[in-house]
């Protein structure tokens, strides 16, 4: 006979494992017993997100029983609040409210939303116990308006920040350097962010181990680096490649590159491969397959010897393919200037080639065997969600003891494994399971429940 295990937990128990699912799986799981009808209330932390919810009025809702009726006497650890398109500004204070009344002990809070951004910088200033910040925000107002990034948010216990569509002010001498005031940041996200007046974007911390650069396409800026104990680097980027130098990235052991659209230069090339010569050290090496493409443009360069990668371990190919662009143009004169070399009946054939839509190499010949070179033993894998678009066996054939894997999107259902994606560039999008709860003659989905029980 089956037993009920679950609900011989200690509530406090219970309390901490629906403190890991959003706000509206937890009032949906409370139904389960009848001892849980009310113990979504007491859950320590909130995660409100829009895209839950099929309109954003059932959110506004959900959202504003969610605050009136929690027992307040439970202090809040943890609130991530995500709402597409502008908040209402009762719904904006009645959340900011909550975040200043719990500020003394509230260590996590993640802000996604398009409000009045003065007043919740304010409030999120007064969050004196925070340890974690994410903050993607827009302006209420239409058209593009910079948020900048206040230099007086003195937060001292942070260790996590993640920034969306921030702008960053330079100081007299054209540099920026945001972060210096906190002194325990460990790990550091930037998305879509630029500066304003300044020519130098600097990061300072003598405690930073995990850095995150993606898409900061705006950011024309040298950036440099003081960060001794950094150990993780990130960048994702769609067009110029950032200068990157300064001390301690000889301390970085993983590094991971994606590119999509790389729309690159002969700049951008050397830049690239200097992050080499400044990551030294480095044990894993994650890059899609454009930024192979890119750094074989070093002009000469099998005939360079590498000074680094002496500690190179494990290097991870993502193929994707090229799409049309600068970096394309780039890779095809490289090719013709090859071909020249040898006749012009072969530049011939390679331009005819190129009309008939001819792909470059998806990793060009060499260029592993350049990376490894410090590292034989480096082990090679290459992964591709779309093993038809590429000739894996010549890609296998030319890197030896390479690791090809062919695996599909996890958007992918069961029922769909054998259908092609749509495109390359986009990965099926993901399908939400409809849960319906059935209670006595009437069937009801999991979102009309979710208000029956905040409105009993």
């Amino acid at each position: 006979m089956y037993k009920d295990r679950l609900s011989d937990l200690p509530e406090c128990i219970i309390l901490h494992i629906l403190s890991f699912l959003s706000t509206k799986l937890a009032v949906q799981t409370c139904v389960l017993s009848t001892r849980w009808k009310h113990l979504w209330k007491r859950i320590p932390s909130l995660k409100l997100d829009s895209y839950e919810f099929r309109t954003l009025k059932m959110f506004s809702v959900f959202m504003s029983k969610i605050l009136s009726l929690r027992d307040t006497s439970i202090a809040l650890h943890a609130f991530d609040l995500s709402r597409r398109r502008n908040i209402e500004p009762r719904l904006l204070n009645k959340f900011l409210k909550c975040v200043s009344s719990h500020s003394t002990h509230l260590q996590r809070l993640g802000i996604s939303l398009c409000g009045d951004i003065a007043l919740i910088l304010s409030r999120v200033s007064s969050c004196r116990a925070l340890t974690s910040l994410k903050l993607s925000l827009r302006s209420k107002w239409s058209g593009p308006k910079e948020i900048l990034f206040p230099k007086s948010l003195n937060l001292p216990l942070l260790t996590s920040l993640d920034l969306t569509n921030f702008a960053f002010c330079g100081d007299e001498d054209g540099c920026a350097d945001p972060f210096l005031e906190f002194t325990k940041l460990n790990s550091l996200v930037i998305c879509d962010c630029n500066v304003i007046d300044a020519h130098v974007f600097t990061i300072s911390s003598e405690t930073l181990v995990n850095l995150s650069m993606h898409n900061n396409s705006s950011l024309y800026a040298i950036i440099k680096l003081y960060v001794p104990s950094l150990c993780t680097f990130n960048y994702t980027g769609s067009d110029h490649i950032l200068e990157i130098s300064g001390s301690g990235l000889s301390s970085v052991k993983k590094v991971n590159i994606k590119s999509r659209r790389f729309s690159a230069s002969m700049e951008d090339v050397l830049v690239l491969f200097s992050w080499l010569l400044n990551f030294a050290n480095v044990e894993s090496l994650t890059v899609t397959s454009t930024v192979l493409q890119i750094l074989s443009l070093v002009p000469d360069l099998f005939d360079v010897k590498l000074r680094s990668l002496h500690n190179l371990k494990s290097l991870k190919v993502k193929l994707i393919q090229i799409e049309e662009g600068s970096l394309l143009e780039l890779i095809e004169d490289a090719m013709l200037k090859k071909a020249a070399a040898k006749s012009p009946e072969e530049v011939a054939k390679l331009r005819e080639a190129f009309e008939t839509w001819l792909e470059p190499p998806a990793i060009p010949d060499g260029i592993v065997d350049f990376l490894r070179q410090n590292s034989p033993s480096t082990e090679v894998n290459i992964k591709t969600k779309y093993p038809s678009a590429f000739n894996l066996k010549q890609i296998e054939e030319s890197i030896k003891g390479a690791k090809i894997n062919n695996y599909r999107s996890r958007f992918v259902t069961q029922s769909t494994t054998d259908a092609a994606p749509a495109s390359a560039a986009e990965p099926a999008a993901a399908a939400s399971p409809n849960i319906h709860l059935c209670l006595g003659e009437k069937v009801m989905d999991s979102e009309e429940f979710s208000f029956c029980l905040l409105y009993e």
